[in-house]
């Protein structure tokens, strides 16, 4: 049997277990691969908000990342919660060099509504990482940040992912989660062309860590050697199974359920 995928996770913990690191662990192992893990915060988080963020110093946050490559090694970086400009640059520079690809999941807000990065950092991140990323998996609203317009259905969103892909990353994979209607739609934007995976909605208030488990469900099958259009594939079918399969937790934005896919 081949060794595990090594799946390096930079982002903030999830006190709940619903998104963050938690549901990173948790994705990266029912796919088979090895997390390591550079926590950047620890939040204090259920299923009806994060009511807390206390920031994890920006050389901790960098010495992690150090020590988990320079003796484990890497295949693939997932990097979501930064939260300020410092933590994003110490990022930056302890990645310099490596050549494993990154998945950058942008996150700026988090379920339940507050903000997860300020604007010195979402600068930093366009200007520091967003070049170097393999892939950036954002949802509408931060699409609709990132690229600087205003997003009103799946055309649109098509453009500005377009549009973001001029920045320097390798591809864009825009969620349409937060657009209306019962078909939802993301885009694969490459500089070799666009597609579209559609899907239809599940009816669901237990969708809390989403976007996070879709990308280190990226993460690990880029890891594991998958082209990215397989990659996004089996990435979205596990977020489905899981949104599916929600244990109903808690009183708000319930966590997905985590299972092997069959």
């Amino acid at each position: 049997m081949p060794d595990p995928a090594r799946i390096l996770i930079i982002a903030g913990s999830d006190s709940g277990g619903g998104a963050g690191i938690q549901a990173d662990i948790k994705t990266v192992t029912c796919l088979g691969g090895y997390a390591m893990t550079a926590v950047t915060a620890v939040t204090v988080q259920n299923t009806l908000g994060v009511s807390a963020i206390h920031a994890i110093p920006p050389e901790i946050v960098a010495a992690q990342i150090r020590a988990c490559i320079d003796d484990i090694g890497v295949d693939a970086i997932k990097i979501g919660m930064l939260g300020s400009a410092a933590i994003v640059q110490a990022v930056a520079a302890a990645l310099d060099g490596v050549g494993a690809p990154i998945i950058l999941d942008p996150v700026m807000v988090a379920k339940g509504g507050a903000s997860l990065i300020d604007d010195e950092a979402a600068g930093a991140l366009v200007q520091l990482l967003l070049p170097r990323a393999a892939i950036v998996t954002p949802n509408t609203p931060e699409l609709a940040v990132l690229a600087e317009t205003e997003i009103e259905d799946s055309a649109d969103a098509l453009l500005a992912a377009q549009e973001l892909l001029l920045s320097g990353c390798g591809a864009v994979l825009a969620k349409g989660g937060h657009l209306p209607g019962d078909t939802l739609t993301d885009w694969l934007v490459t500089r070799g062309g666009h597609s579209a995976f559609q899907g239809e909605r599940i009816a669901s208030r237990h969708t809390h860590g989403t976007g996070c488990t879709l990308a280190s469900a990226l993460a690990t099958a880029l890891g594991q050697g998958l082209a990215l259009p397989a990659a996004v594939e089996r990435a979205r079918a596990f977020v489905a199974q899981g949104i599916a399969r929600a244990p109903g937790f808690g009183a708000g934005h319930g966590p997905l359920g985590f299972y092997p896919l069959p």
